[in-house]
């Protein structure tokens, strides 16, 4: 508990902003959103500077409040004993919010993007003055995602298949594991002193603006080689090519990209590394063409086999099997193998295996096969038809 002394010493923050000393962060935060909003000097302009006075305080109050370790010191010392320690003798400044989050769950971005139109910046300003992330801490920068393509036959899409792919790009170093240091040690970075960012204010009228950017030092990191390691210069990248292993699943259709995360351009020294997409290409088949989940092929079959029906052997993607040709087939009918085809992607089954049958007619006849076609003819009551049409085919 605080003594009277120590209550005198300084302002009362609870009192400040209308909180109980038992206040949960929350409540804390609440109080805080609700008095800045009131107080902020663009929001009051009968008198400004008044409101600019008790901004400050309820800014400040909050600042100690919000904070565990500054709560605890005032709850014990007071505001003086803070005053040195906390402030540095300077009072509140806007650039003791290093965070856009903190900004922004306070205000929220539409209040921030209406007063900056309001202050002759502009609408939509809030990355500008807050470095951008929406909370999120910049860092040093990520990799590049890169594409490979990988090549698979119709037969390996039966089942999940691995492929191979090569591709040269700059990958984490091995000697420093990425870091960019001699044996991976780090140290902080003096610039930033381990804040991975650096801040400029700028004043406008009544109100102070923060831009918070990535240290230009470490790149957001935070962290610096204490000797640079001396495969890859400190860079923590060296290019080289790797070969990497890709499952493709079954059925895959071609075209079908697949992310490979963490494999794809290595980041600088503490970024994550881009992604690898490798895009699936279905290689043309000698005897089967793809309709998603069927396979399509021609057979060609005699007139008597048209005629007669017969049980032939045709290929199928895994083997081959027994086609039933029905009596009177007629030329360019599809024929169907159930489950012969390719699997779904998702599971569910293999599609079909259609057989389009073509009736072929021979370019020549021995003289036994034209005696027996005539006869045919003749029974057809066409006989003097054909008979022209052998007679063209033997020349005569």
């Amino acid at each position: 508990m605080r003594t009277d002394e120590q209550r005198m010493a300084g302002p009362d923050y609870y009192e400040v902003l209308g909180v109980p000393r038992g206040a949960s962060k929350d409540e804390i935060k609440r109080a805080y959103r609700r008095l800045a909003k009131k107080y902020h000097p663009d929001l009051n302009k009968d008198d400004p500077k008044a409101a600019e006075e008790k901004f400050k305080q309820v800014s400040e109050a909050y600042e100690v409040l919000a904070d565990d370790e500054k709560r605890r010191i005032y709850d014990q010392f007071g505001a003086e004993g803070l005053k040195q320690q906390v402030w540095g003798g300077e009072g509140f400044d806007w650039s003791r919010f290093t965070h856009a989050a903190d900004v922004e769950d306070i205000f929220g971005r539409d209040f921030f993007d209406a007063f900056f139109r309001q202050s002759g910046f502009g609408g939509g300003l809030f990355e500008q003055f807050f470095g951008g992330g929406m909370g999120v801490r910049r860092g040093p920068a990520s990799g590049r995602s890169l594409r490979v393509d990988a090549e698979v036959r119709l037969e390996e899409l039966l089942q999940d298949t691995r492929k191979e792919v090569t591709l040269r790009a700059p990958h984490p170093c091995p000697a420093c594991q990425g870091s960019g240091a001699e044996g991976g040690k780090l140290v902080t970075c003096p610039t930033c002193q381990g804040r991975g960012q650096v801040s400029s204010s700028q004043r406008r009228g009544y109100s102070q603006f923060v831009t918070i950017t990535p240290c230009p030092r470490c790149g957001g990191r935070g962290q610096w080689p204490e000797s640079p390691c001396r495969r890859c210069e400190g860079s923590g990248r060296i290019t080289e090519t790797q070969t990497i292993a890709v499952e493709i699943p079954a059925g895959a259709p071609d075209g079908l990209q697949l992310r490979v995360p963490g494999r794809g351009e290595a980041g600088a020294p503490g970024g994550r590394p881009g992604d690898l997409y490798v895009v699936v290409h279905v290689a043309p088949h000698p005897t089967f063409e793809r309709d998603d989940q069927d396979v399509l092929m021609t057979l060609p079959i005699t007139y008597p086999q048209a005629v007669l029906g017969a049980e032939v052997e045709i290929p199928t993607l895994d083997g081959t099997a027994r086609l039933r040709i029905p009596p009177g087939t007629q030329s360019h009918s599809v024929l169907r193998l159930r489950g012969k085809g390719l699997p779904a992607l998702r599971g569910g089954g293999r599609g079909d295996q259609l057989v389009r049958v073509i009736v072929t007619t021979p370019d020549k006849v021995s003289a036994e096969e034209r005696k027996l076609l005539e006869r045919l003819a003749e029974l057809h009551g066409d006989g003097n038809l054909h008979r022209g049409v052998f007679d063209r085919l033997r020349g005569t």
